[in-house]
């Protein structure tokens, strides 16, 4: 499965990277409101507040975007589903 990686920092984009991953679709981050946004493969969408921006940067350079999802973000910061 691609994955589609969003960063934004500092009101610039960065390029869209395309990497395999079984369980995340897509990752978007707005760094002036520390949120990051995953898509899983599932289509599910939720918003993560309060990430800081190196861990945006190190979740984009893991080599296991799903493990370090568990290791690191996940039940570590308050989050919401958004609607499909």
């Amino acid at each position: 499965m691609r994955l589609t990686v969003l960063c934004q920092q500092q009101r610039r984009e960065i390029e869209a990277m395309e990497v395999e991953s079984t369980a995340i679709r897509e990752i978007d981050y707005d760094a002036r409101r520390d949120k990051l946004l995953v898509r899983f493969a599932s289509g599910e969408r939720y918003v993560y507040v309060g990430v800081p921006g190196e861990v945006c940067r190190s979740f984009l350079d893991a080599e296991s975007k799903g493990r370090f999802f568990q290791n690191q973000i996940r039940d570590r910061y308050p989050f919401n589903r958004l609607d499909a």
